[in-house]
């Protein structure tokens, strides 16, 4: 009886964490891996590859549960978010909190790891971390602040490597920003009449009945970051042939958006987990060959 409580309590706090939903992690490690991979020149030191693997988990954790700490009353209120634990009530509120500080406190353990750069900018990135859920309630374009929480990955990893900010580094970072923001645009896009009511902002509500555009305008950026990337670190035509492939993608997230269904928005949104793969495999194929 002891036993299967526990056992459902695990299970609560690993979906609190949404650990069910790796999704959200491929999204925050594939910039990271990219910019490890190229902070070292194709070299990576295997163990600092570990510690941004764990820490990804954990910062993505975090800010899920604050996420959820902050929405707790207006969760119950859209179908899709009703049954989270602290939603109907599973989980209570100094549980999460609670959970939250566990998580915050293994990441700072993990960026002590590194050197003192990247624990500057990782305290910056728990700050923005948690800062972010409430931008929603007053803030027009929240997933800035989300964009910025969940690229500082980058900026980290050319810290731990480099112990410096070349401008490569600054370059990726803003090229993860912008696909943040289009793909967190999309997924705003399945909460879009929820968030009305509710009163919610989100850059699908900003720009109205343009927020496809917005999207394909901000995908086009992105793309030309990318190309930006290649172009300064004299990547081979594989990296380009990679960079094509996710092209092809992208227009296939246009066609999934159209009509603006939320469940073929959210599809569009989980597409962008293979953008992060292809492109990461064209940057290890530079290296290769």
């Amino acid at each position: 009886m002891v036993n299967r409580l526990i056992a459902k309590k695990i299970n609560l706090y690993i979906e609190l964490m949404r650990l069910d939903k790796p999704i959200g992690i491929y999204l925050l490690l594939w910039p990271t891996l990219w910019s490890l991979w190229i902070a070292s020149g194709g070299e990576p030191n295997w163990i600092v590859v570990l510690i941004f693997y764990l820490g990804t988990i954990i910062m993505r954790s975090a800010g899920c549960v604050i996420n959820d700490l902050a929405d707790m009353k207006i969760d119950p209120l859209v179908d899709r978010t009703k049954n989270r634990p602290l939603a109907k009530g599973s989980l209570s509120k100094n549980e999460a909190l609670l959970l939250f500080i566990f998580l915050i406190f293994i990441g700072f353990c993990l960026v002590l790891l590194l050197n003192r750069l990247s624990l500057y900018i990782a305290i910056f990135g728990a700050i923005i971390t948690i800062f972010y859920p409430f931008s929603k309630r007053f803030f027009p374009a929240p997933q800035l602040f989300l964009g910025i929480a969940f690229s500082l990955g980058v900026p980290i990893a050319f810290a731990s490597q480099t112990n410096s900010m070349p401008l490569i580094s600054w370059i990726i970072f803003l090229c993860t920003i912008v696909w943040i923001i289009f793909y967190d645009t999309q997924y705003a896009m399945a909460d879009k009449k929820y968030d009305l009511k509710i009163n919610i902002s989100s850059t699908a509500i900003l720009f109205g009945d343009y927020e496809r555009l917005f999207i394909f305008i901000m995908q086009l950026i992105f793309l030309g970051f990318l190309v930006a990337i290649g172009i300064l670190q004299s990547f081979n035509f594989l990296y380009f042939l990679s960079i094509l492939f996710s092209s092809f993608l992208l227009i296939y997230q246009v066609f999934l958006i159209k009509d603006r269904d939320p469940k073929r928005c959210i599809k569009a949104f989980k597409n962008n987990n293979l953008v992060g793969a292809i492109i990461f495999a064209g940057i290890i194929s530079s290296y290769s060959f």
